[in-house]
C-alpha cells in the first residue's frame, strides 16, 4: 500500500493541543524487516522538529499469517514465558482485519514523521507476508537504536467494551530496567494526543484511564528502546469498528500518533 499524506495544518493543531524471543524463527518466511530501504525505511530527514530521531512503527500481525498457522504458532521465549511467534489478529464483524487496519495506519503515519525530519523504520514491508516473529520485531527496534517504538493494534475484546488504551512495559528486573521510565513518558504523550485528536474514549474493559502495564508481551519485554503498544479501539465493538473502518478516521489516528511522538521526542 502506498504511503498517504495529510495536510500540515491538522498536525500543527494537534501538536499544539498535545503541548499491546530467544531468537528469530527461521521458518517464518518473511525476511528480517526492513528487507529493503525503499520499502520499509526512510533516510534521516533534513531538518524539522524530529531531525536525527529514529522511530520504529510496528504494524501488528500480517496478511499471510492465517495461511501459515504452523509457522506463526511456534512458541518463542519472551522472558516471562513462551508465546506464539505471531498471531492472526482480530477483525470487525464485517470482516475488516486488524492486519489491514494496522498496515494502513502505519503507512499514513510514516510520511507525517518523515516530514518532521525523522527516520522511520517499519517492522514489515507489506501486508502479504508471514510474521515477522515478535522476537524479530523487537530486535528491529533495538538494532535501529530507535528513539521510540510504537506497535499499532486493534483489540478483539468482548463487543460490549469500547475505547482505546496504551500498553506500557512492566518491569522485568535485569532485562528492561532502562526503558521503563521513558516508555511511560512515551505512553503518556501518545495517550494524550490520541484522546485529543480522535476523541476516542479510554477503554472501558482494560487498563485504567487509557493506560495498562503488562509483562507478557514479547515486543515490550524484549525491547531495549522506549516502546509502547496502542490498542486503537475494540474492533469487535460496533461503534469502534465503524470508526476504525473509515479512512478519514484512520488519518486522524495517524495524525494523533504523530503529534504524540513529536511531543515525546522534541
Amino acid at each position: 500500500m502506498a504511503a498517504f499524506r495529510t495536510g500540515s495544518a491538522a498536525l500543527v493543531t494537534l501538536a499544539a493541543l498535545s503541548a499491546a524471543c530467544a531468537g528469530a524463527v527461521p521458518a517464518v518466511r518473511q525476511a528480517k524487516a526492513p528487507v529493503a530501504p525503499s520499502a520499509a525505511s526512510s533516510p534521516t530527514g533534513q531538518g524539522g522538529p524530529l531531525a536525527g530521531k529514529i522511530v520504529v512503527i510496528d504494524p501488528g500481525h500480517n496478511g499471510g499469517n492465517a495461511a501459515h498457522r504452523e509457522e506463526i504458532d511456534r512458541l518463542v521465549d519472551v522472558i516471562t514465558g513462551r508465546k506464539p511467534c505471531n498471531t492472526i489478529g482480530t477483525e470487525t464483524r464485517a470482516g475488516y482485519p486488524e492486519h489491514a487496519f494496522t498496515w494502513d495506519v502505519a503507512n499514513r503515519l510514516k510520511p507525517l514523521l518523515e516530514e518532521m525530519g525523522a527516520k522511520v523504520v517499519l517492522t514489515r514491508p507489506d501486508d502479504k507476508g508471514v510474521g515477522p516473529c515478535i522476537t524479530e520485531r523487537a530486535a528491529i527496534g533495538n538494532e535501529a537504536r530507535a528513539d521510540a517504538v510504537v506497535s499499532i493494534h486493534g483489540d478483539g475484546a468482548a463487543e460490549s467494551g469500547h475505547g482505546f488504551h496504551v500498553i506500557m512495559p512492566g518491569l522485568i528486573a535485569g532485562h528492561n530496567d532502562a526503558i521503563i521510565k521513558p516508555s511511560r513518558r512515551l505512553g503518556l504523550a501518545i495517550r494524550k494526543a490520541y484522546r485529543v485528536g480522535t476523541r476516542m474514549p479510554y477503554a472501558t474493559y482494560a487498563g485504567r484511564d487509557g493506560l495498562q502495564t503488562r509483562t507478557d508481551l514479547g515486543g515490550l519485554n524484549l525491547s531495549k528502546r522506549p516502546a509502547v503498544f496502542i490498542e486503537c479501539g475494540n474492533m469487535r465493538n460496533s461503534r469502534d469498528a465503524a470508526r476504525m473502518s473509515r479512512p478519514a478516521f484512520r488519518e486522524r489516528i495517524a495524525t494523533s500518533l504523530a503529534a504524540g511522538l513529536r511531543q515525546y521526542l522534541r
